[in-house]
């Protein structure tokens, strides 16, 4: 198919201020062209968003796809993979329709995530564009290893234990065998998990240093779980790609950042949604408190990473409590009240995340030679973040797979 979108604003990242008037032109999966004017070509559909924010398909870079938000305490020693499958399957298509074409899956059940990626390729399944880490990797004892009864097991689990830095290697191979794209690992405790404490650091500085030399050696990039001062500082030293959190910053941390061009992904609405809507749900009270703890750091982490110019990409840890799959694009209201500015947000979640991902000659920009992914919304982001909580347009590959009439009052 070949379109025509007539864009009443369109967002770039590299541009001073959104454009006004322009036609993007998508032959097949690609962007041909991108220029001022509003006559459709001969053979192009038209779509008119002319009175919408229109701006790159945004890239959610954390997401647990088979984690809903809402499930049980302790649901994790009943639920079968068939039910995880279905539950990731139906997340999926609610990013999707939000206006992320593109998801980063940072650790899921028997290599769920793998099964959606490759559905999504294929054409079976509504989904965005997944990147799969399989099952990410920690400790015994660390973040994510389930602390069940010492007589129950699971082997159902989002989570490898290695202990020591051959088998993390081993680990990370296993991984990779199975067609990882990136490799994940938990460093620090965390707080969704008993039993950890947040800022141990439980990945020794040799366990990291194998992590990184095994994806150097496959050309994959590395994520990695990171609250606690120490094991953030450990990772960046290691040369990982992206520390997921890195809540518990430090002058010394920031600077480490800089230097080594390491990206933070604050996940933001993961301890607001706990500390928001946890207490009235009965969520459990060590976890709040962990939560409230992470709180308190948080903000100084962000808006002095910002200042000095820390590499920030977008994520929201979609799938943890209460931050439900389909209403991630609230992270961009969290990232305001921090000190963003909408083009610091705007950019994380498109240019920075392709970037991250190593996709940012065909993701991240509406532009020439790149792929056609595109949203659109009925306000100006640039005015508002609460614009970005209701998509109207998604478009994905150059196939449209959501169109909405824009809302009565609209101000685009």
């Amino acid at each position: 198919m070949k379109y025509a979108l007539l864009c009443g604003k369109l967002f770039t990242p590299f541009d001073d201020a959104v454009r006004t008037g322009m036609m993007v032109l998508v032959d097949g999966d690609t962007i041909t062209a991108v220029q001022p004017g509003t006559d459709v070509p001969a053979g192009y559909e038209c779509i008119d968003l002319s009175d919408s924010f229109v701006m790159p398909g945004l890239i959610d870079g954390h997401v647990h796809l088979t984690s809903r938000g809402d499930e049980p305490q302790g649901e994790g020693a009943y639920v079968l993979p068939g039910e995880l499958t279905l539950r990731a399957m139906k997340n999926a298509r609610s990013d999707l329709m939000a206006g992320f074409t593109t998801v980063r899956d940072c650790g899921a059940e028997e290599y769920i995530n793998h099964s959606i990626r490759d559905a999504e390729v294929r054409g079976d399944i509504e989904a965005p564009r997944v990147v799969s880490c399989g099952r990410c990797i920690t400790t015994t004892g660390g973040h994510a290893d389930r602390h069940y009864s010492p007589y129950m097991e699971s082997h159902v689990q989002a989570a490898m234990p290695a202990d020591g830095p051959m088998a993390v290697r081993q680990a990370a191979r296993l991984n990779l065998k199975h067609g990882a794209d990136f490799l994940k690992a938990m460093v620090t405790g965390g707080v969704i998990y008993k039993g950890p404490i947040v800022d141990t650091q439980y990945m020794a500085d040799d366990e990291l240093a194998a992590l990184v030399e095994v994806a150097k050696l496959y050309g994959v990039h590395t994520a990695v779980h990171a609250h606690g001062t120490a094991g953030l500082k450990a990772a960046a030293r290691a040369g990982v790609t992206s520390v997921e959190h890195a809540t518990m910053m430090d002058d010394e941390a920031v600077d480490l950042f800089c230097e080594k061009g390491v990206y933070h992904t604050p996940t933001l609405l993961a301890n607001h949604r706990i500390l928001t809507e946890g207490p009235e749900n009965g969520l459990v009270a060590w976890m709040i408190e962990k939560a409230k703890a992470m709180c308190e750091w948080q903000e100084w982490s962000v808006r002095e990473g910002l200042k000095r110019g820390v590499r920030f990409a977008f994520g929201t840890d979609a799938g943890t409590p209460y931050n439900f799959h389909g209403r991630q694009a609230e992270e961009f209201v969290q990232l305001a009240r921090y000190g963003f500015t909408p083009r610091q947000m705007l950019t994380a979640a498109t240019h920075n995340n392709a970037a991250l991902l190593g996709m940012e000659t065909r993701l991240g920009e509406v532009k020439a030679g790149y792929l056609a992914d595109i949203c659109a919304f009925d306000k100006d982001a640039m005015e508002n973040a609460n614009a970005l909580l209701n998509c109207r347009f998604v478009m994905k590959g150059g196939v449209v797979y959501k169109k909405q009439a824009p809302s009565v009052g609209t101000n685009a």
